[in-house]
C-alpha cells in the first residue's frame, strides 16, 4: 500500500496538469517579412509629395493604411478616417505645397518602417515656406507600403 499511493499522487497530479481549467498556450502564427532598404522607404515620402502635387486629396489619402492616424500642422484635430483626411487635405492643397526633406532618419522592421526627421513645405501659391518636424510610420499590407501615422508639427521657434 505504501508504494501505490505515492504512484496515485503523481497520476492525480498529472491529470490536474492536463485539466482543462489551465490557460492554454499562447496562439503562434508566422509572418514573412518584406525585404525593404532605405532607399524604399525614402522614395514613400517621393509618392506622397507627388500626390500632393496632383492637387486632388483622394489622390494623397490614398497613401495612407484604412486603420491610419494623421495628426497634421495646420489643424488642432487628428484625423482618423478617409473623409476627414480628404477634407485636411482639401484645405492644404489650396495652396499648392510642396515638400523637401531636410534631415531624416528610417529605422527597419519586419514590415514597418519609421521615418522621421525635419521637412520643408514650399506653397506655391503664395510663396511662403513652413519648416516642420514630421513622422511617418509605414506597413507593407503584402501588396504596398502604406503610411499608418502620420504626425507634423511645425518648428517651434
Amino acid at each position: 500500500m505504501k508504494i501505490v499511493l505515492p504512484s496515485v499522487l503523481f497520476v492525480t497530479t498529472a491529470l490536474v496538469g492536463c485539466s482543462s481549467d489551465q490557460p492554454s498556450p499562447p496562439k503562434m502564427y508566422t509572418e514573412s517579412c518584406k525585404v525593404v532598404s532605405e532607399a524604399e522607404i525614402e522614395s514613400l515620402f517621393d509618392r506622397w509629395n507627388n500626390s500632393l502635387r496632383t492637387g486632388n486629396s483622394k489622390n494623397v489619402v490614398a497613401n495612407y493604411a484604412v486603420r491610419s492616424v494623421l495628426l497634421p500642422t495646420v489643424s488642432n484635430r487628428a484625423r482618423y478616417t478617409a473623409n476627414e483626411k480628404e477634407d485636411y487635405f482639401d484645405h492644404f492643397l489650396e495652396d499648392r505645397p510642396s515638400g523637401s526633406i531636410d534631415l531624416r532618419t528610417i529605422e527597419l522592421g519586419c514590415n514597418t518602417a519609421v521615418d522621421a526627421g525635419l521637412y520643408t513645405f514650399t506653397f506655391a501659391k503664395t510663396g511662403a515656406t513652413v519648416s516642420g518636424r514630421y513622422t511617418y510610420t509605414y506597413r507593407w499590407d503584402g501588396t504596398e507600403w502604406l503610411i499608418t501615422s502620420h504626425h507634423s508639427s511645425a518648428m517651434p521657434e
